[in-house]
């Protein structure tokens, strides 16, 4: 034979799984013991550690001597590291928790030598759109990938092809994925036999010239002592991933193309139910990305004074290990969940962190009693803010004229009145806190002790006093200050901030400002001029709005599932429940600015699943007769100025083995949906392509909304969809519950995806809230999508407001504006500082050429790849600077000031 086969050992790493993390680091740890070992006993040993720094890293933290000698092992270019921090999940994390990973794996890998030039993808459930230009712009020539690729790929070479254009060099992993040259050497007087069958095989992928690959290993597998010997017995080479692919040309022209993201069924298992299994994971994970991508960075980048690098650095390193495609998917036994969902919280603490401290800072300019007003987004904003101040004086702004409000609570201002004796009362007050407030006063009339507490001090308390004058007080009351939350209409600039506060013998509000209609609402209507919402009998929802009508909107459908987190599977025998039994609706508020009702929908769902255990033939499987009463309440809210009605839905959910929907009726049957994702905006089809065995269900995620004929649908995490009754209905997944993080047998996949272990926990069982929001939207031109990125930037990114903590004196600052993003389609999606300039990153969401027109305090501007590395200047000119953008581009952008 030929030397026609190069051997790649490897191992693939699954950080955390069927195991929780520490018990697998210590099987690491043995394993790149033994590897180090091997390879500096046989000089001929290579070997590649899975693409991801995470290995290196938590194997150095127990074993920091070893450091020298892997470093050593990566400058001969013999073991292969990185460029991955860690494998991820592309679909369930940010675009910028991708760019950070592969920043991250990069960075550590050349401290030890230099990252793996591959942008390795072996195990990921699937691959999003923008990948190819993700890699190139970090400096990456190759891809290689194993599930998601379609039928239409004959060959193990071709040619990636990103929504901007960009083509990458991908190598596909046929015939086994990245264990197809396991079983080469398992029985060593078959090795050239084993050798000339895999050479048939892969010929028939990668044609007659060049030399064939055959990945060595398997998930946790460790090096195999003499393999030199044995691959030098086939008439093979043993080399790198790396070392492989850098021998080939990087050059797309004459291989196959494939367009965008990879999703199909066709040729392995992508093992979909991971978007809406542990749902919990899902939301947390959305809610840290944009603490600290949209909060804590850009705040602290535009008003922070010193860079807080180190916090932020370990939030986005807890983002990042929670990204693992076997971390935050649920895919693993519940100790692993709630480790995952302990470091997406950490992620979430640090970012708040910044985030305060930052507005702190900023709130010391605003008088006490007043508020700080933020805005997150690039744009200047106009919109309601829900503050909470003292009194009931009209609230004014920085520019002095008095702003729109609604009341929405009162607090209550008696907290105690009860017989006690002075002594005790005294107990209660510590320095001037007294029941979580300061004492601002005090008197004793009649036996009766009265404290009078506010939010914040105001002189110092006379305790002694206070004494002298205890003897014979047998009641005491506690009054504070009257407070109310009140809903504001606040006009606050780009990445800045404004101040308010309320005035005694300020004017009253006259109206909302022109062109901005007052929000109505009654006992089964709310209307505020862009959009009319109409609760119906069975509780869904009538939307009339930018000439569009959306009717039955909201129906919540209850299924079983007797799948596993891997895949969903209905029973054979399933019962779908999705007429309520009851039906109240109870408004809230009617305006101005807020009106809001709450739907409360009574059901009764089967309990759990019946027959459900596996058996050699599928389970005849069916839910059970018995029932859990099921109450589900939806708050609806529509706020001035906005054309979305903003849904909360919560329930207790005391069942298990079951799947609950949000079903939407389009106005207009569609073809096709088309959802946000990771910096790009993906089209799908009513089906997805199968082929490998596993049911190609055609559910799809979504980031921050999907949007089909007619209806948007604006999201706070990544949630399933699916384009249900023939592209009648938007379906979209609150809640899926299951067992077993695998079924050995699941009726819609063939095998097993895992062990058969039981996930109490994945039941999810408790109370669940989901906040979405509806959108009626005319169909826009092909690829503009302004309006609904617009809607979903407001929606995801509330105004913040902060009490002010300057003297109560001090009068209210003038607004301050930070930095402004202009031009049809494109999205901020990251400002940070980066050693001493400010970095921006864009993204043209849109299929058609755009220009970006940033404004600020910055005197020149340069782009720069995705590792920070500068590139050619842009010209600036009066602190604005022009960017013309191709279709989704990722532009990132330094500036100085």
């Amino acid at each position: 034979m030929t030397a026609e086969i190069v051997v790649v050992p490897h191992t693939h790493w699954d950080r955390e799984w069927y195991e929780p993390f520490q018990r697998f680091r210590l099987r690491l740890v043995a394993l790149l013991d033994e590897v180090l070992d091997t390879m500096e006993r046989e000089p001929g040993y290579h070997f590649t550690l899975d693409g991801q720094l995470a290995c290196v890293d938590d194997y150095l933290e127990v074993r920091p001597e070893q450091r020298d000698r892997v470093a050593a092992l990566v400058e001969s270019g013999r073991l292969a590291v990185g460029p991955w921090q860690i494998l991820l999940d592309e679909f369930l994390c940010s675009g910028e928790t991708i760019v950070r990973n592969l920043e991250l794996g990069m960075d550590r890998a050349d401290k030890l030598g230099g990252a793996m030039p591959v942008g390795y993808l072996p195990d990921m459930f699937g691959h999003t759109a923008q990948m190819p230009q993700i890699l190139r712009r970090a400096g990456l020539p190759h891809a290689c990938v194993y599930r998601g690729v379609p039928s239409s790929v004959t060959t193990d070479a071709f040619a990636w092809v990103a929504p901007d254009g960009t083509a990458i060099r991908t190598r596909y992993l046929p015939e086994g994925g990245y264990g197809n040259g396991a079983h080469l050497f398992e029985d060593p007087a078959r090795v050239r036999e084993r050798g000339a069958e895999f050479a048939r095989r892969m010929r028939a992928w990668h044609g007659q010239e060049g030399p064939l690959l055959a990945m060595y290993g398997t998930d946790h597998s460790a090096p195999v002592a003499g393999l030199p010997e044995m691959v030098a017995a086939l008439d093979a080479r043993m080399d790198t991933l790396s070392g492989y692919l850098g021998a080939q040309p990087a050059d797309v022209e004459a291989l196959p193309r494939v367009h965008g993201e990879l999703r199909s069924h066709a040729r392995a298992n992508i093992l979909p139910g991971v978007v809406s299994v542990r749902a919990h994971l899902k939301q947390a994970m959305g809610r840290a990305e944009r603490m600290v991508e949209r909060y804590a960075e850009p705040l602290a980048a535009l008003w922070g004074g010193a860079w807080p690098g180190r916090f932020l650095d370990m939030a986005w390193w807890r983002l990042v290990d929670a990204s693992g495609h076997d971390s935050v998917t649920g895919c693993g036994v519940d100790d692993t969940a709630q480790q995952v969902a302990a470091r997406i919280a950490e992620a979430e603490h640090l970012g708040q962190a910044v985030r305060d401290m930052v507005t702190a800072r900023l709130a010391a300019s605003v008088p006490s009693g007043g508020v700080l007003v933020v805005n997150p987004t690039p744009a200047r904003r106009r919109g309601v803010v829900v503050v909470d101040v003292a009194g009931s004086d009209p609230l004014v702004g920085a520019s002095g004229a008095t702003l729109p409000a609604q009341p929405l609570e009162y607090a209550p201002t008696l907290l105690l009145d009860e017989e006690m004796d002075g002594a005790t009362a005294l107990t209660f007050v510590h320095g001037t806190e007294l029941y979580g407030q300061h004492v601002t006063g005090w008197t004793v009339e009649d036996g009766t002790l009265t404290f009078t507490v506010a939010r914040e001090p105001s002189a110092a308390f006379d305790v002694a006093g206070l004494r002298g004058r205890i003897d014979g007080v047998t009641r005491v009351r506690i009054v504070a200050e009257p407070r109310r939350t009140v809903a504001v209409l606040a006009d606050v600039p780009p990445l800045g901030h404004t101040g308010l506060r309320p005035v005694a013998g300020a004017a009253r509000a006259a109206g909302l400002p022109h062109g901005l209609a007052p929000v109505r609402g009654d006992d089964l209507a709310l209307d505020n001029g862009l959009l009319r919402v109409e609760v119906a009998p069975d509780g869904t929802l009538s939307l009339h709005g930018g000439g569009v009508t959306v009717t039955g909107a909201a129906r919540v459908e209850d299924g079983g599932d007797v799948g596993d987190t891997y895949n969903h599977a209905p029973p054979a025998e399933d019962l779908l429940v999705s007429e309520p039994e009851s039906v109240e609706v109870v408004p809230v508020c009617s305006g101005p600015l807020v009106a809001a009702l709450d739907v409360r929908r009574t059901y009764h769902w089967p309990a759990a699943g019946d027959g459900v255990e596996g058996t050699p033939e599928l389970p005849a499987a069916r839910r059970t007769a018995r029932t859990e009463e099921i109450v589900v309440d939806t708050r609806v809210e529509l706020r001035a100025g906005e054309p979305f009605a903003r849904l909360l839905v919560t329930f207790d959910n005391r069942c298990s083995d079951h799947r609950v929907r949000l079903h939407v009726p389009l106005p207009e049957r569609a073809d096709v949906s088309h959802a946000e994702g990771q910096f790009a905006v993906v089209t799908r089809g009513l089906n997805a392509e199968g082929g490998c065995g596993e049911t190609p269900l055609p559910t799809f995620p979504a980031s921050a909304w999907v949007a089909a004929g007619g209806v948007a649908v604006l999201l706070e995490h990544v949630t399933e969809y699916e384009l249900a009754d023939d592209g009648r209905e938007l379906a979209l997944t609150l809640l899926r519950c299951v067992g077993y993080l695998s079924r050995n047998r699941n009726a819609l996949r063939p095998e097993p995806a895992g062990p058969q272990l039981p996930t109490p926990a994945a039941q999810s069982r408790g109370v669940r809230t989901v906040s979405l929001a509806l959108m009626p939207y005319a169909p826009p031109e092909p690829g503009n999508w302004a309006a609904v990125l617009e809607a979903a930037e407001t929606f995801r990114h509330d105004l913040l407001a902060v009490p002010g903590l300057g003297p109560r004196d001090l009068p209210l600052p003038p607004e301050a504006a930070g930095l402004s993003v202009r031009g049809d389609g494109v999205t901020m999606t990251s400002l940070r500082m980066r050693d001493d300039r400010t970095e921006l990153r864009l993204v043209a969401m849109t299929g058609t050429p755009t220009e970006a027109v940033v404004e600020g305090r910055f005197t020149a501007a340069r782009h720069a790849d995705l590792r920070g590395r500068p590139g050619a200047p842009v010209p600036v000119t009066d602190g604005t600077l022009r960017l013309p953008l191709d279709p989704w581009e990722i532009a990132t952008i330094q500036l100085e000031n």
